[in-house]
């Protein structure tokens, strides 16, 4: 049976000896299959990726277009999920979509145990936020930036089915107006990669009570198709729990 939680997170590993569940929030044009492996690599967490609406098995609903909203949806999904400490991993759009839920959730009285921001760099907003591009570009960006592959992206059935979903997120993004508060209380650790020219830039040292850390890989903005940071992500969740959000 399809349970509000389901509909929205996918958990294709289980762990029922986890300590800690890592919810994974995609790119834009991105699923919850994005994260298929992650379940499988990372043996000491249990994953669970989000679904966005309009892709995937929810192909037949609306994708979403309030970027705030969004998150506050995710929450909802999440609050069954708190029995264990959660961590967040968001990258590109999934970076501020990540922000957004663990402050609906801290509003809440939810503790969040860390933050990873990929794709996105611990700097100044931009003063304006960058011109909304059309269909064509957005596709082109996705191939140059390695989230797709040319031949693919060239599929007309792909384009029929992927490019509706990765132009409303486009659109969700440019439409979102970061608030600065409420701060968050737990470690954010940023992540990019050092050919990465399109990071989302955000000002996380002034979001977070906490310091933040920025740690750099090796290839462009989805350096973690090829180099997916597990050791990091394993590293980081299996501390000592510091304060939280």
């Amino acid at each position: 049976m399809t349970t509000y939680t389901s509909r929205w997170l996918v958990c294709d590993t289980a762990r029922p000896d986890a300590r800690i569940r890592l919810v994974c929030f995609p790119h834009a044009g991105g699923s919850a299959s994005f994260y298929r492996a992650w379940g499988q690599s990372l043996t000491k967490v249990e994953v669970h990726a989000v679904q966005y609406p309009g892709r995937a098995d929810r192909l037949d609903e609306e994708p979403p277009n309030d970027l705030v909203r969004l998150a506050t949806d995710i929450a909802d999904a999440l609050e069954p999920l708190t029995d264990l400490p959660l961590a967040f991993f968001g990258h590109s759009l999934g970076a501020p979509v990540a922000l957004e839920t663990a402050r609906a959730l801290q509003h809440r009285g939810i503790r969040i145990e860390h933050l990873f921001a990929s794709g996105s760099r611990d700097a100044p907003l931009p003063t304006l936020p960058g011109p909304e591009e059309d269909p064509d570009q957005l596709l082109m960006d996705l191939v140059r930036m390695g989230g797709t592959d040319a031949e693919m992206a060239a599929d007309p059935i792909f384009q029929e089915v992927v490019m509706p979903y990765l132009i409303a997120d486009g659109r969700m993004f440019h439409s979102y107006a970061m608030a600065p508060e409420p701060l968050l209380s737990c470690p954010v650790t940023t992540i990019v990669g050092d050919q990465d020219d399109d990071t989302d830039l955000r000002p996380w040292s002034a979001l977070s009570t906490v310091p933040v850390q920025e740690v750099g890989f090796s290839g462009n903005h989805f350096y973690l198709i090829d180099n997916p940071p597990y050791a990091l992500l394993e590293k980081a969740l299996s501390a000592p729990r510091t304060e939280s959000c």
